[in-house]
């Protein structure tokens, strides 16, 4: 990586002035590395404060506590087969407890940090632009408040007003394009015309930002990891790893999974109503989270088994009986513990419930046991999605006992193995070569680009980065001089 020793002196200077000091990814994944001064300070720091110390609670694994919180072993949910009605361990990691309350913020940092190390971000003369829908966009802009940047979000107009109400509050520029969650290709045609007419402007994509993938690979993937041998009894195998694909960048955590689980199975999920892996189709849908229509460039295929397409009316209509007072009664009446009620089941937002349902699915299609562990991921929590609780209420009228019930039947227990294809070598490389048409065609990248994506080599020299990435965080870290 080239070095621009200029603007990182800038750079320097600038987190000199704020008290900044960056934590390296290796304590991100073990805060346990972080110093005892640092972490002490952090007793005095809320969850949300926009205060350079939280750069340190990026991480899966603080305190569930919205001020002065430590840290720990990590942060999940295992789900009663009550309610999952399958046999398989099914444990989902809980996103919840970042600072802005959703994981992207770490996938935020992975792109933004590598640039402002070795210089190819002025945070004195740039501005930062996260095409986004939602929480990538709001991490990345945390991440920019946090290191003293300008922020630039973009996301589709018709993202819920949680989000829009919060970027403006942190002091984000804001621009709303046309559409909902799938309309992705409207996102890069805004970031493109803020290339033509905005030179100060620096783009960090998601969906083509290797840091997004890097930074999931090692520190969510190696949770995943930590959290298995906790909680895994010697015979118990870990037997999948399921996930929305939005960015694809979680999806790399499935990548570590596999390097020291050869044969866990990795699901990517989707909306059915926009089936861009499962059948090449478009359409637009409800679960916020997970942008499509086209396939990430970032995106590994070649490590992908199952392809798994979620209604959108299931995950809203579940997001209904977890959330609703009536709904939660009816499952308190079902065996599943009031606890669990009600202070897990509101991690879930509805993306993360789209992640639940699917985990279910490749539970069911493997035929998978109770020696067998699934993990998926909760990328946010309900607290980002009140609003749509209440927008269900004013068009379907009010919640019942009757209708949990019918609800709990057709979208939890019968929960079938619809929908799913099992990738061969062959439709494995189809879905590669779906990415010429947005990356090739619209984005500029070239065919060798492409065809070096498919090279399994290519994939392991790009987690390696981070080895480099490390160097140069810790190199920034003495300039500055904090430890001093």
């Amino acid at each position: 990586m080239r070095i621009d020793e200029a603007v990182v002196d800038k750079a320097a200077a600038r987190c000199r002035e704020r008290g900044i000091r960056i934590p390296t990814f290796a304590q991100m994944r073990d805060p346990q590395l972080v110093p005892e001064s640092t972490r002490s300070a952090l007793a005095q720091v809320g969850m949300q404060d926009v205060d350079p110390l939280n750069l340190f609670r990026i991480t899966w694994k603080n305190e569930p506590l919205e001020s002065g919180g430590g840290f720990n072993d990590g942060n999940w949910i295992e789900f009663p087969a009550q309610l999952t009605q399958v046999e398989a361990r099914i444990i989902g990691l809980v996103g919840k407890w970042f600072p802005t309350g959703a994981h992207k913020v770490g996938a935020g940092f992975g792109c933004l940090v590598p640039r402002l190390v070795s210089g190819h971000f002025d945070p004195t003369a740039h501005k930062a632009v996260w095409p986004s829908t939602g929480n990538f966009c709001r991490g990345g802009t945390f991440d920019c408040a946090l290191l003293g940047c300008d922020s630039v979000a973009i996301l589709p107009e018709e993202m819920s007003r949680e989000r829009f109400e919060w970027l403006r509050a942190l002091g984000a520029e804001v621009i709303a394009t046309r559409g909902s969650e799938s309309n992705v290709k409207e996102i890069y045609d805004a970031c493109w015309e803020i290339r033509r007419t905005r030179p100060e402007c620096v783009i960090f994509n998601q969906f083509e930002e290797f840091g997004n993938a890097i930074w999931h690979y090692h520190v969510t993937g190696g949770t995943l990891e930590e959290i298995f041998r906790r909680v895994a009894s010697p015979r118990q195998r870990l037997a999948a790893f399921v996930s929305a694909t939005g960015s694809a960048g979680t999806l790399a955590a499935g990548d570590f999974l596999r390097s020291v689980h050869p044969h866990v199975r990795i699901t990517a999920v989707e909306a059915l109503q926009c089936p861009t892996l499962l059948e090449c189709g478009f359409g637009g849908h409800r679960i916020e989270g997970i942008g499509d229509k086209h396939v990430p460039w970032i995106h590994n295929v070649r490590n992908t088994d199952l392809v798994c397409a979620i209604d959108d009316e299931r995950c809203i209509a579940l997001m209904r009986l977890f959330n609703e007072p009536e709904g939660q009664c009816w499952m308190a009446g079902e065996g599943i513990g009031d606890e669990f009620i009600s202070t897990q089941l509101p991690l879930l937002g509805i993306s993360s419930i789209c992640n639940l349902v699917a985990s279910i699915k490749t539970a069911r299609l493997y035929d998978l046991g109770r020696d067998d562990v699934v993990f998926t991921v909760l990328t946010d929590s309900m607290d980002l999605y009140r609003s749509r609780v209440q927008e269900q209420r004013e068009q379907r009228g009010a919640y019942s006992a009757q209708l949990a019930a019918r609800t709990f039947g057709r979208h939890i227990e019968a929960i079938s193995t619809d929908h799913l294809r099992e990738l061969t070598y062959r439709e494995r490389k189809r879905i590669h070569n779906l990415k010429y048409f947005t990356w090739v065609e619209q984005q500029q990248r070239s065919v060798d680009e492409l065809q070096r994506l498919w090279d399994p080599d290519f994939w392991c020299e790009t987690y390696l980065q981070v080895e480099e990435w490390e160097r140069l965080i810790d190199a920034f870290n003495s300039r500055v001089a904090l430890l001093a």
